[in-house]
């Protein structure tokens, strides 16, 4: 497989619209783009969320109630409702959000007949890029309209991945639709990074798929690895971030690395040259042993999170440092889709090109 199914990085200005997408349920991915909404909010950046999943979890996350929420990202997609008229506040301060509603579940029905289906996120979304540093779209489990409108308005995609195996299945067909978006509606679209998520230090098998994914993918791995947590699975419930809920637990503490992390790529946050990234320079355990990692640069990180720990919430968090992101050639991902089994798998019937050709009805 070519070397454009990871696009080059290229420099990156302000107002950022960012996709978070898996096709794969359970990997973590609403978990991570509210929580890294909010601690990039935290260190002073000015954050939109949008809720694209009829679920609705980031909003419910972010302690909107879905009940009570009377338009919609479906009103903008169905009667073009100003995306900026849809914005509500959050408990942080610096994030706001578009909430979504179970109406939104009939959307992409309603969306089918209509010409430049693809591309009516993208329209939306312009008039609100100039406000915020970052914009992030909150992608249902599919490679449905709804995440094909979120990737061809977004500059960039973060995919979270879960630490087993199966979902490296899901990410070649992932790898798939991307190039088949870049290739029809997005020439700009390019995969920031993927995130390790729920990684449990105490088995091999977290170690062995993290080792892999950095093996085929490289500098595309975020050093950063966010924990197995029961504080992170606590905290929607109470209708916050972690950062609000349990900011000293290591979920907390792996999220805020993250967005650090995240804007030392960009060149927004000194790196430095003392400390461990992630949840791993909390001085949380590691395994005794695991596979290496290729590459003379790359190092893997750590984390674990006992249920029951962190029971206390204290009143600020410190600060933490951390060291420059290594740098490698992002390697072919045909190797990783014959670890999945699905080198000679056909793309979702959902992302055919014919689909994305023209924006045709």
């Amino acid at each position: 497989m070519p070397d454009r199914d990871l696009p080059l990085d290229r420099p990156l200005a302000l107002g950022q619209t960012i996709a978070c997408a898996n096709q794969k349920g359970g990997v973590g991915k609403t978990t991570t783009v509210v929580n890294l909404a909010a601690y990039l909010a935290l260190e002073g950046r000015r954050v939109l969320l949008v809720d694209l999943d009829p679920q609705g979890n980031a909003t419910s996350g972010l302690g909107v109630d879905r009940r009570q929420v009377h338009r919609s990202i479906y009103d903008a997609f169905v009667d073009d409702v100003p995306l900026q008229d849809l914005v509500v506040s959050t408990p942080v301060q610096g994030l706001r959000l578009v909430p979504a509603a179970i109406g939104l579940a009939g959307a992409e029905v309603e969306l089918a007949p209509l010409p430049q289906r693809e591309r009516r996120l993208a329209r939306l979304v312009d008039g609100v890029t100039d406000a915020y540093d970052y914009v992030f779209f909150d992608c249902p489990p599919s490679l449905g309209l709804l995440t094909v409108n979120a990737l061809t308005a977004a500059d960039s995609v973060v995919v979270p991945l879960q630490c087993e195996y199966y979902a490296l299945e899901g990410l070649t067909q992932l790898i798939a639709t991307l190039n088949l978006v870049r290739d029809h509606l997005n020439p700009r679209l390019e995969v920031k990074g993927i995130v390790l998520t729920m990684y449990d230090a105490r088995t091999n098998l977290s170690a062995d798929v993290a080792a892999e994914v950095r093996r085929h993918f490289g500098s595309k791995v975020f050093e950063t690895l966010i924990p197995r947590s029961i504080r992170l699975s606590e905290a929607p419930s109470f209708g916050l971030p972690i950062c609000l809920y349990r900011p000293e637990s290591p979920g907390a503490l792996a999220y805020r690395a993250l967005a650090r992390e995240l804007l030392e790529r960009e060149g927004v946050v000194p790196g430095s040259s003392t400390g461990n990234r992630g949840a791993a320079a909390e001085g949380l355990s590691q395994p005794s042993a695991s596979p290496p990692i290729a590459g003379p640069d790359d190092a893997r990180r750590h984390a674990s999170d006992a249920p029951g720990t962190g029971s206390t919430r204290p009143s600020a968090t410190p600060a933490a440092s951390h060291p420059p992101v290594p740098h490698a050639d992002p390697p072919s991902v045909a190797t990783l889709s014959e670890l999945a089994g699905a080198a000679d798998a056909p793309p979702p019937p959902v992302v055919r090109g014919a689909d994305f050709a023209g924006g045709r009805a």
